[in-house]
Order: structure tokens, then C-alpha cells, then sequence
């Protein structure tokens, strides 16, 4: 077991356990398309996404990361488009948890990397999948593999680790 302690912009010494090995023993539920070096190499959330953090992960996953340090910039997204909500609504919706400020992805992250919190767990898994209406609808409305179309909703999906490029 390893212990992780977070000092960034968002928290002060929060400290975390890692109990299971990087990558593996998801919830049977839970089957991202994606890893977060993936999603960061893409281009997710305008870049401008755990600028100040990267000492909590692998160096690897910034390598090819495309990031904005000082605001977020779209045309890094893979789809070129924004597909975010500020973080305020966020916190409005309650889609918060105070262990995550960040969100889901931070929840990813640390859930890939091994930290393990049951119930917000389920909670995080239960939006993860709820995500794929979004798939339902590019299926309804788009060709296959025609990246052009619903550009905002393949952005989510990749937010969500959810590969779009394949639909």
C-alpha cells in the first residue's frame, strides 16, 4: 500500500491510499475504453486540466498531453470543440465530492491509479455509465466513423474515457 499526499491549487495535504495495482481490479461494472494518458495525448477538457498536479501521477501520461497552463483553449480538445461545464456547475449539480474537487476525471485517475473509496466508487461508476446516451445518439444520427458529426457529444464521451473515434 502506498501513501499519496496531495498538495496543488485545489487541496492541501489530502491524503490517499493506493490498494490495488495501477490499471487493474476495476468494478466488473467499470470498463473505460480509455486510460488517462490516452485521454490527456487527445485532448480533453481544453487542456487545461491538472496543470498543477502532475507530481500525483506517472510522468508518462504528460509527456504528449496537450494542456493550456493558463486558461482552457478548445482547439486542444480532439474534436476542437468545448464540451465543458465551468467547474462552479459542476458543484451546483452536486457532482462534487470533496476528495475529487477536480471531478470525474481526478476520480479516474486516482481510482486507475489505484485508490479505492466503495461508495463514491459506485456513485462515480453510476455516472460513468449513465454517459452512454451519448453513444445512442451519435448511433441514431451520424454514419459510422463520421468524426464530423456530433463533434460535442464524442468530446464528452472521451471526457467520460469512452474511445468515440470507434462509433
Amino acid at each position: 500500500m502506498k501513501k499519496v499526499i496531495v498538495k496543488d491549487k485545489m487541496q492541501s495535504d489530502y491524503v490517499y491510499y493506493l490498494i490495488e495495482p495501477i490499471g487493474r481490479n476495476f468494478d466488473h461494472d467499470f470498463k473505460p475504453e480509455l486510460k488517462p494518458k490516452e485521454m490527456l495525448e487527445l485532448g480533453i477538457f481544453g487542456g487545461k486540466y491538472m496543470t498543477d498536479c502532475q507530481y500525483e501521477y506517472p510522468k508518462s501520461w504528460f509527456k504528449k498531453a496537450k494542456f493550456s497552463l493558463l486558461k482552457s483553449n478548445p482547439k486542444l480538445n480532439y474534436y476542437g470543440v468545448d464540451a465543458s461545464l465551468p467547474l462552479i456547475e459542476w458543484q451546483k449539480k452536486g457532482w462534487i465530492f470533496e476528495e475529487d474537487p477536480r471531478g470525474w476525471f481526478q476520480w479516474y485517475c486516482r481510482y486507475y491509479m489505484g485508490r479505492r473509496i466503495p461508495e463514491e466508487d459506485f456513485r462515480q461508476i453510476k455516472r460513468w455509465k449513465a454517459i452512454t446516451r451519448h453513444r445512442g445518439a451519435i448511433r441514431k444520427n451520424c454514419e459510422k466513423y463520421d468524426l464530423e458529426c456530433r463533434k460535442k457529444q464524442r468530446q464528452v464521451l472521451l471526457h467520460w474515457a469512452y474511445d468515440s473515434r470507434e462509433i
